[in-house]
């Protein structure tokens, strides 16, 4: 089950919900889709059962090695636990890794950003800074 992030639907210049600024945000994924999410523990060990839980949910060629690279991210924070959110939208796919305290600028774009920045279309940290996401486009 998820849940809506207010902070991320809620215009910051109008305070509307569901304003019209996904349009200039490229933030708005309209068609249906499906969310998949799970919590990890925060071990280097938990690595690869993070690439065959992501290889379980899509077939993206690049997305266990995105994924990958997120959850490294968030684990070099020293985060206990981290939640690994895969969404789908039409042909989009976004990976989302969050943990529990905010991310210091050296984890959030850390050795493994470039990666993650050549293999997806956008990329960027989460609104409360306690993670970072990747989209790219789902093979047809």
């Amino acid at each position: 089950m998820t849940h809506a992030n207010l902070a991320d639907i809620l215009s910051t210049d109008k305070h509307y919900l569901y304003s019209d600024s996904y349009r200039w945000r490229g933030t708005f994924m309209s068609e249906t889709g499906t969310t998949y999410r799970r919590t990890f523990k925060g071990l280097p060990i938990e690595a690869a059962e993070v690439r065959a839980w992501t290889r379980t949910r899509t077939n993206h060629p690049d997305a266990q090695q995105i994924t990958h690279e997120l959850f490294v991210a968030i684990l070099g924070s020293g985060a206990d636990t981290i939640d690994i959110t895969l969404s789908s939208a039409g042909r989009r796919l976004r990976i989302t890794a969050t943990g529990p305290q905010p991310l210091p600028l050296r984890h959030s774009h850390g050795p493994g950003w470039p990666i993650v920045a050549a293999l997806s279309t956008s990329t960027g940290i989460t609104t409360d800074e306690h993670g970072v996401w990747a989209q790219m486009e789902a093979t047809p």
